[in-house]
């Protein structure tokens, strides 16, 4: 089912017009970089434009590009899916007691997105009995993909990805994410961190990830996430050949904690918890 088909010579049109747009085949790889393809084309259309930014009960933005962008993903997946269930950040869970289900970010980095900065992505996984199988991250202003699946590798625009082979946490480069968060709820872990890796940069969302699986980066520390923003990005690191848990170095599931450490070796990922916990 995951045979790494890619879709390049399809047609790119709106997602609203996806029977058109829906290749001729039951891959879901195939159906997934479609989907992340025309995503990122529909966000574009918002980039650096009149947002309606509104804000939820936990204060996280949300824009009129998440709601738009998640809806027609929904929209496609419930057509060209109707037996699977639905997990998106804007508009919750739907079929839960399904075998088969899609994860959406329809922008991981609202923040990002709404001051104009580049480095917000699209989110979109897949999972068979609660295992993930697939992962996409889709950086709309960079033109690039990332694609990863279980057991079969990862890509970045269709060329092979692995991450690097570093092992020693002090020769690393290390981002943190959510940085400030974890300044404010872990202050002991936060002094650690600043002192930890050759190189350490303080960082948000998906991309930290993805560079990750591309060998830029050997670790991320990362901290407050939903299920739709560490599911995908773990098919990818993992497909890469690193290594992704939550903090307690357990694999990561639908009911994880959000909290989660990421390394290019198995090695380094190891350390990396024995700093975390202290």
């Amino acid at each position: 089912m995951l045979n790494g088909e890619t879709v390049t010579g399809l047609p790119r049109p709106d997602l609203k017009t996806e029977a058109e747009a829906v290749p001729q085949t039951d891959d879901i790889t195939a159906h997934a970089l479609l989907i992340a393809e025309l995503a990122s084309e529909t966000v574009r259309g918002f980039f650096r434009g009149r947002l309606g930014v509104e804000f939820k009960e936990d204060e996280s933005p949300v824009t009129q590009a998440d709601k738009a962008v998640e809806a027609e993903v929904r929209a496609y997946l419930e057509q060209n899916f109707p037996g699977h269930g639905i997990l998106g950040e804007e508009h919750g869970f739907a079929g839960t007691d399904r075998d088969d289900v899609w994860i959406i970010d329809p922008i991981d980095g609202t923040r990002s997105f709404l001051s104009g900065h580049p480095l917000f992505g699209f989110l979109l996984g897949f999972l068979q009995g609660g295992q993930p199988q697939l992962g996409v991250i889709g950086m709309p202003t960079l033109g690039e993909t990332f694609l990863g699946l279980r057991g079969q590798g990862a890509t970045l625009n269709d060329k092979p990805i692995h991450v690097s082979g570093q092992t020693r946490l002090d020769q690393s480069v290390l981002y943190v994410n959510e940085g400030d968060k974890i300044h404010r709820d872990h202050p002991g872990l936060f002094a650690r961190l600043m002192r930890a890796g050759q190189t350490r940069r303080f960082s948000y969302d998906c991309y930290p990830h993805a560079l990750l699986a591309a060998g830029h980066v050997d670790a991320v520390v990362d901290y407050d996430l939903q299920p739709y923003d560490y599911l995908p990005v773990s098919v990818v690191v993992e497909a890469a050949g690193g290594v992704i848990t939550d903090w307690q170095g357990k694999p990561l599931g639908l009911e994880s904690d959000g909290r989660v450490a990421a390394a290019a070796t198995p090695r380094l990922h190891t350390e990396l918890l024995a700093l975390i916990k202290g």
